[in-house]
């Protein structure tokens, strides 16, 4: 199907994303106006310690209201490679470096209004070496058996989209 982009126009031009105005001509012959959120791109680490565990944050979401249970994520910066951003955030997000960290793909967070794609990572042969936590982030580490995460995602435990997203994906690494 041909949309035609008529006009665009930056309505907010924010910090971590940019909102965009588009007045977009459909494939039938109407016009309809599209907000688009521009995103540079994410990532989302499922890190696996030696003994089992996945390493999950805790942190407060003020749009929910609500302390989630997630997976270590974070945004990338401006030229970022996403595996360098993996790197750097699960050492921010939970004190560990992967020795091993393998791509399992990705996907669009929310492809009806934003282009932020999410790259999902498995980090395994855990370490300790940590980064300084971002000044806006308060967070806690809980570790949690494999086959325990795997049932409060069937439970509804877990109502964080790119978490479940990451289990979905790596479902066969965690098989073997």
């Amino acid at each position: 199907m041909a949309f035609e982009v008529q006009k665009s126009e930056i309505v907010y031009p924010g910090r971590a994303f940019t909102i965009r105005c588009d007045t977009v001509r459909l494939p039938d012959g109407r016009e309809t106006r599209l907000d688009i959120v521009e995103h540079v791109g994410s990532v989302v680490i499922l890190p696996l310690d030696a003994d089992g565990r996945v390493l999950f944050v805790r942190q407060y979401r003020h749009a929910t209201g609500l302390d989630l249970l997630e997976l270590p994520a974070g945004t990338l910066e401006k030229g970022e490679a996403p595996e360098t951003c993996a790197r750097r955030e699960l050492r921010e997000e939970t004190g560990m470096a992967a020795g091993r960290l393998e791509p399992l793909g990705g996907f669009f967070l929310a492809p009806g209004y934003s282009t932020e794609y999410m790259y999902v990572y498995l980090a395994t042969e855990l370490k300790v070496d940590p980064l300084e936590a971002d000044a806006d982030e308060f967070l806690s580490v809980e570790r949690i058996p494999l086959a325990e995460s795997l049932a409060m995602c069937e439970r509804g435990e877990i109502p964080d989209a790119k978490s479940l997203a990451a289990f979905l994906l790596a479902r066969k690494h965690l098989e073997e």
